[in-house]
């Protein structure tokens, strides 16, 4: 998979409408606060867990954690974290699954995901059901890489490919640990659909919004829905 020339730190913005009015003072600064806020209060919960978790995972041998430099806000790309859920060479090994199988390639076109993807250990199934492997990213939200709902960080790889979906949205706004994407089912959602979600939630972007995401969230982990 291409990756960055060593050097480069930011992808192009591309072509930027006029903002929306509404929201405007969440959108300048009650937001990031709400963020902070919301991390402030859940850490102490959340770290013991991430630190069970990591150690689960370790046990096969490889690293607990999984980092990648992903594309956020003004095109800045940033160090990503999560807990790792798949195989050490999960990204050589999707390169050569889409190379050997046309269905995988068309299927990771599609959706930039695999339904039932071969590269995913047993303790990252489970992570990845509930979304356990989403909860380092709460250092993300801390440092100010990423916000809690948002539209997801694309790959560096995938630039090209949201550049031609027009994806202007992505380039305007942290990008989060969850969104409209992360509820409405998707493992089945294309990846146009998905485009469009995170346009919508630029447009419709408030903090009514944003705690309404939060909960609907809540349900999709306890119903083990995440893929």
């Amino acid at each position: 998979m291409s990756i960055l020339p060593k050097g480069n730190t930011q992808f192009s913005k591309g072509v930027r409408p006029a903002p929306p009015r509404s929201g405007i003072l969440y959108r300048k600064g009650g937001k990031r606060a709400f963020d902070l806020l919301l991390a402030a209060a859940m850490t102490p919960f959340i770290l013991p867990v991430i630190l069970i978790l990591a150690f689960l995972v370790s046990l096969d041998g490889g690293p607990a954690f999984y980092m990648q430099r992903r594309v956020g806000r003004n095109g800045k790309l940033f160090q990503f974290y999560k807990l790792r859920s798949m195989r050490q060479n999960a990204d050589e090994l999707l390169e050569r699954l889409c190379r050997e199988d046309p269905e995988i390639a068309e299927e990771w076109h599609k959706y930039q995901k695999l339904r039932h993807d071969p590269r995913i250990t047993k303790v990252g199934r489970f992570i990845r059901a509930t979304s356990l492997d989403e909860l380092p990213q709460l250092l993300n939200v801390i440092k100010g890489d990423m916000s809690f709902v948002g539209p997801r960080p694309f790959m560096t790889s995938q630039q090209m490919l949201y550049e031609a979906a027009n994806g202007w949205a992505y380039f305007e706004m942290r990008p989060g640990i969850t969104g409209v994407w992360q509820i409405s089912g998707r493992g089945e959602t294309s990846f146009t659909d998905r485009v469009r979600y995170d346009h919508l939630y630029y447009k419709r972007l408030s903090l009514s919004t944003d705690m309404a995401l939060i909960a609907r969230t809540a349900g999709v982990v306890l119903k083990q829905t995440g893929h």
